[in-house]
């Protein structure tokens, strides 16, 4: 007699639920090193672009480029043109044909010529442009911001340009700069979530971090608002998320406009 030898159906259970188990417990770690990934590639791309605003003062007599994407100044060309569609906030986007036509068009772009640069790799799908460039750095002027070293038109007023932010990763493409009260201690646009709970960005010196949010708030805030921006004028719930606030603030002005001091 043959004697034949086999699994029962109970060991193949056992298998398969190990398996289960098995994928469960890997994927959030695999998910994890995508995520990271994902983010090492946004800094470089921040970088890269960082470096060629760089590369674009020091040709221009120190100038730095027109940082109001898509809206052009007499004698500014702006670093892009405009990429964003008339009702973006509710998700309308550009052909991707065109917005790319306008990210060759720009300023910036002969000093980066890799259209792939200036899109995270997270980014709204259809979307060929995600970083903007802060107020401050030549963008769109708010309410008492027109002080020297505050808003910045030229390299060499930048003091401690360690600290004061170029781009940040918003995701999306939005008009003009990205947009955070000086005189108030408030948001104005919504603070990215961006590769977990914070945001990257680079700054004036060449380098690009990834900031990390404390406050529970400004998480929720981020991500309940994306698209649509209502209100505009936010202010945080916790101390937590004053931090952040402050934070961004004196990355993108260095410093507060409401305190006597910074």
């Amino acid at each position: 007699m043959i004697e034949r030898k086999g699994f029962t159906l109970i060991e193949l259970l056992v298998v398969i639920a190990i398996i289960a188990m098995l994928v469960a417990i890997l994927m959030p770690a695999l998910h994890r090193a995508r995520e990271q990934g994902k983010r090492i590639a946004c800094l470089n791309n921040l970088r890269q672009m960082t470096l060629a605003w760089i590369m674009y003062a020091d040709e221009n007599d120190d100038k730095i480029v027109n940082g109001m994407g898509g809206v052009d100044r007499p004698d500014e060309k702006a670093w892009v043109g405009q990429c964003w569609a008339g009702n973006y906030g509710s998700g309308e986007q550009l052909p991707e044909r065109q917005q790319l036509r306008a990210i060759r068009n720009g300023a910036l772009f002969p000093y980066c010529k890799d259209e792939s640069l200036y899109r995270c790799p997270t980014g709204y799908r259809g979307e060929m442009l995600t970083y903007a460039v802060m107020d401050s750095m030549n963008g769109k002027t708010r309410q008492g911001t027109q002080i020297p070293g505050v808003w910045i038109k030229k390299r060499i007023e930048i003091s401690q340009s360690v600290n004061r932010a170029v781009f940040i990763d918003e995701g999306w493409v939005t008009p003009d700069s990205f947009a955070v009260h000086y005189e108030q201690e408030q948001w104005w646009d919504d603070p990215p979530v961006r590769h977990g709970d914070g945001t990257t960005l680079s700054f004036a010196d060449g380098h690009a971090e990834h900031w990390k949010w404390k406050g529970n708030d400004t998480i929720r805030m981020g991500r309940e608002r994306v698209r649509g921006h209502p209100g505009n004028h936010y202010s945080p719930t916790t101390q937590a998320g004053y931090e952040d606030l402050h934070r961004m603030q004196r990355a993108t002005w260095g410093g507060l406009g409401y305190t006597q001091g910074y």
